[in-house]
C-alpha cells in the first residue's frame, strides 16, 4: 500500500505528519519552513510511495476560513501539478494546536522539549491525519 501525509501548514513552519504504508497509524514526520515546504515533500515523495495529501482547513468559529487560506490555495495549486496523482484532502484543524499542547504535556513531555520550535507543529500534523484516518474507516 501507500502512506499518506498530512500538513499542519503554517506561515513560518509546517508540522508534517505520516501513516505507515498499512494506513493505520500517524506519526510525526518533521516541521519544515514552509518556504521549503514543496522541495522536501518532492524529496520525500521520490523515496516513499504516497497516495493522498491531508492538509489542514483553518477555520473560526463564525465558520469563515483563517487569512492562512492565502497562502495554502496557491500551496496547493503547485502541489497539484507537481503530483497530479496524490489525492488532496482537506481536514478541519479547529483546536489542533490546543490538542497537541495537551496531548505533550499529559504524555509526560518536558517542559523544555514542549517548547522546541515546531513540535507543536508536527504533533498537530498528527492529529489531523489521525482525525482523517478515522473519517476514512
Amino acid at each position: 500500500m501507500s502512506r499518506i501525509l498530512a500538513l499542519d501548514y503554517g506561515g513560518k513552519r509546517t508540522g508534517i505528519a505520516v501513516t505507515d504504508e498499512l494506513q493505520i497509524i500517524a506519526s510525526p514526520l518533521d516541521t519544515i519552513e514552509t518556504s521549503k515546504l514543496l522541495e522536501f515533500l518532492k524529496q520525500y515523495i521520490a523515496k516513499e510511495n504516497v497516495s493522498d495529501l491531508v492538509v489542514g482547513l483553518s477555520v473560526r468559529f463564525s465558520g469563515e476560513l483563517n487569512d492562512i487560506e492565502n497562502q495554502i490555495q496557491p500551496f496547493l495549486q503547485k502541489f497539484s501539478v507537481e503530483f497530479p496523482t496524490i489525492k488532496v484532502h482537506r481536514e478541519n484543524e479547529m483546536f489542533t494546536s490546543k490538542m497537541a499542547s495537551r496531548a505533550m504535556f499529559e504524555g509526560g513531555m518536558k517542559k523544555k522539549k514542549r517548547q522546541e520550535k515546531g513540535m507543536v507543529d508536527k504533533v498537530s500534523a498528527v492529529i489531523i491525519l489521525q482525525s482523517f484516518l478515522s473519517h476514512k474507516l
